[in-house]
Order: C-alpha cells, then sequence, then structure tokens
C-alpha cells in the first residue's frame, strides 16, 4: 500500500475539504466524553489544513443510531470538545445536504472548521449508496480519509465517495497503512503474534494467515481455551467455541509443520463464578476443575509469554489475556503490555480493547504505535483490502 497523503496535494488553501474522522468516543448518559482519545488522534490533520488554509468539512459517525436521528448519538458533544483543542470556532450543521448547510459551506473563510451531525443518522451511510455517496462528494474539492478504524468498512462516507471525488490519507491513516505494511511486508524478526480476547470465530482466519508470515503466536484470552481442547485438555465450565475445536486442531497442525511455535496458558485463574468479587485458584491445563471457569492466565503462564514477547524484535498484539476489566483478573493483560513497552523494538498494539488496556495502565507512550483501528488492523494483517483504503490516490 502506498497511498497518497494529503501532505501531497499542494493547492489546499481555500480549497473544500470532505475530512473523514473518527470521532466514535464513549459519551455518558449526562453527554459527557468519557474518553477522547480518538478525537485527540484527529487532531494533527486537522490542523494541518487549518494552517495551508482549507475549509474543513468534517463527517463521522459516533455509535450505532441505526440510521435514524437519535439524540444520545448526536456529535454535539465532540463539536464542543474540538473547540477546546483547536482553541477555536467549530461550526456544526445538523441537517445534511439542507440550504442551510450550503449556505454555511458558501460562507466559510479559509482555516474554517465544520462539522456535519452523525452520519450514520442517514441509513444510505451503511448501505452504500451510490447516489448518498455522490452528494457526499459534491460537499467538496477533495475527500481525505483519517478514519482507520472505518476503513475495513464499506460504507459511503469510507467507500463509496472515493469514485466520485480525487481522495488522500489523513495524517493518521497515513501513518496507520505504513506500520500496518511494514509488518505484513518486511517485519524485523522474529515476529511474534499475540492475540487474546473472546471469540475464535473473530481471528480464526487472521491465525490461518499469520502461520505464513510470523515466527510464534501467542494464544490468550477465552479464545486460548479453544484450542486447549483441540489439544484434549478439558476446559471446565469455560467458554469454548465447540464450532471451532476441529479447525483449531488443523490450525495447529499446519503451524507444526511450518514449525511455527504456537504458545497457549499452561496455568490458569479459575473461578466459580464469573464475577469481579469471585475467588479463583491457579490450576493447570492439565487439572482443570469441571465447574471452574478460566478468567485469566496463570503466574506460570504469565512468565512464558513474557519470555517470548521480550525476546522478539515485533509483536503485534490485539485482545486481553482474560477479563482484564476486572482488577484481579487483570493481571496476565497487564503482563503482556508490560513486557512489550520494555521491549524497545517495533511493539504494534491492535487497538480495540487491548488498546484501551495500555492506557488504562499508562504505558501508550512506550510503545512504538497503537493503532485507533482493532477491527481494520485485523481485516489488514488477515490480507484484506479496506474499502476505505483501496481506492485511495496512489502516490506518485
Amino acid at each position: 500500500m502506498n497511498k497518497a497523503s494529503i501532505t501531497d496535494y499542494k493547492y489546499l488553501e481555500g480549497t473544500k475539504v470532505l475530512l473523514r474522522d473518527d470521532l466514535n468516543v464513549p459519551v455518558n448518559k449526562n453527554g459527557v466524553i468519557t474518553d477522547d482519545k480518538k478525537i485527540i488522534e484527529a487532531i494533527p490533520t486537522i490542523k494541518f489544513l487549518i494552517e495551508k488554509g482549507a475549509k474543513v468539512i468534517i463527517v463521522s459517525h459516533l455509535g450505532r443510531p441505526k440510521g435514524k436521528p437519535m439524540p444520545e448519538f448526536s456529535l454535539s458533544p465532540v463539536v464542543e470538545k474540538l473547540k477546546e483543542l483547536l482553541d477555536k470556532p467549530v461550526l456544526f450543521e445538523t441537517e445534511l445536504f439542507s440550504e442551510h448547510m450550503q449556505k454555511m459551506i458558501r460562507t466559510m473563510k479559509n482555516g474554517d472548521v465544520m462539522v456535519l451531525e452523525n452520519i450514520r443518522f442517514y441509513p444510505e451511510e451503511e448501505a452504500n449508496d451510490e447516489e448518498f455517496s455522490k452528494k457526499l462528494a459534491r460537499i467538496a474539492d477533495i475527500y481525505c480519509n483519517d478514519a482507520f478504524g472505518t476503513a475495513h468498512r464499506a460504507h459511503a462516507s469510507t467507500a463509496g465517495i472515493t469514485k466520485y471525488i480525487p481522495s488522500y490519507c489523513g495524517l493518521l491513516m497515513a501513518k496507520e497503512v505504513e506500520v500496518f505494511s511494514e509488518l505484513m511486508n518486511d517485519p524485523k524478526r522474529p515476529f511474534v503474534v499475540v492475540l487474546g480476547g473472546a471469540k475464535v470465530s473473530d481471528k480464526i482466519k487472521l491465525i490461518s494467515n499469520l502461520i505464513d508470515k510470523v515466527d510464534g503466536i501467542i494464544i490468550g484470552g477465552a479464545m486460548a481455551y479453544t484450542f486447549l481442547v483441540a489439544q484434549g485438555h478439558n476446559m471446565g465450565a469455560s467458554k469454548v467455541d465447540e464450532a471451532k475445536v476441529e479447525y483449531a486442531k488443523l490450525l495447529l497442525e499446519k503451524a507444526s509443520n511450518k514449525k511455527v511455535k504456537i504458545y497457549l496458558p499452561i496455568d490458569h485463574l479459575v473461578a466459580k463464578e464469573f464475577s469481579f468479587l469471585a475467588d479463583y485458584d491457579v490450576c493447570s491445563s492439565e487439572n482443570f476443575p469441571a465447574d471452574g471457569i478460566g478468567m485469566d492466565i496463570g503466574p506460570k503462564t504469565i512468565r512464558l509469554f513474557t519470555k517470548v514477547i521480550k525476546s522478539a524484535k515485533t509483536v503485534y498484539w490485539n485482545g486481553p489475556m482474560g477479563v482484564f476489566e476486572y482488577k484481579r483478573f487483570s493481571k496476565g493483560t497487564r503482563a503482556v503490555a508490560r513486557a512489550m513497552a520494555e521491549n524497545p523494538n517495533q511493539m504494534v498494539v491492535g487497538g480495540g480493547d487491548s488498546a484501551a488496556a495500555v492506557r488504562n495502565f499508562g504505558l501508550e507512550k512506550d510503545f512504538y504505535f497503537v493503532s485507533t483501528g482493532g477491527g481494520a488492523s485485523l481485516a489488514l494483517l488477515e490480507g484484506s483490502e479496506l474499502p476505505g483504503i483501496v481506492n485511495l490516490k496512489e502516490k506518485e
């Protein structure tokens, strides 16, 4: 992927730029943003466009309003945060394609910023409607996609629009593309991938693809139990994807044939109930109780995973090692984060829960790169083309 950045466009002064950002931040019932990380990540591209004298028209989504206006998913709190971070007025238009919107755009001055209301208030967005895409394209002179977190979605504002208007990467998108191109094509070795989370089905294609690319795969979280069952272990009442056990056996066999080491937990924190207050025992994979629920990796596994991570030159991590939202079951996830933070090489976190954990642990600045897109980064590593990237202008 060698895509042109908005920095390659030479005549931004006075140019209307439709900027697709991922401003999908958590907002509580009082309308207060509880994590503004995604907004902060969007600021460098916005400031670049302002400094170059462009007229910046931002489009984004928030939540899942399912194609109709819902006050709790309004971008109004995001607009207030942008005003604060940019230290300048930010216009806000609540009715897409209205005469009022057209008038506001006509009267914008160079360096002005305007935000359009939640694009997912319109069902045509997620349907990637052709006419809707054309109407979006007519708003501006050029399009800039800086929303890596939605790049795997074939929506009108991420994919459809690129057919009808010159389209470029934003600064954040360009960095994401650069990092993942490096991971896929020229990683420093040993290259180890750490996968966690609950669903094997979400990452089964990824594991199959990675076996041909990496030197080792660490599997933790609930998805590890399916692989342990495939090895013949009894995982008690833990979450096991029975439909994927046979496929997990095939993946383990494929990895063995390719001489790629798959590391699975050897001990676990096991509780009798799924609760943040639950008492737990440390149990090996061989002596897992019939009524036990795996909640986190155990101390021997932490030592094993830490050793593998610290010996690697490139590590990609996506998915927690346990129920890290509960403090007593966060040790495994924290240990993986710390081992990566202490490794000075290419340590990449693939967005989602892993990125949230890294921020919660205060370790973000110690990483080579923390991606803004969990699903998008997984899709790239699976070898899939991302609809929000594929049609962006190629770098000359």
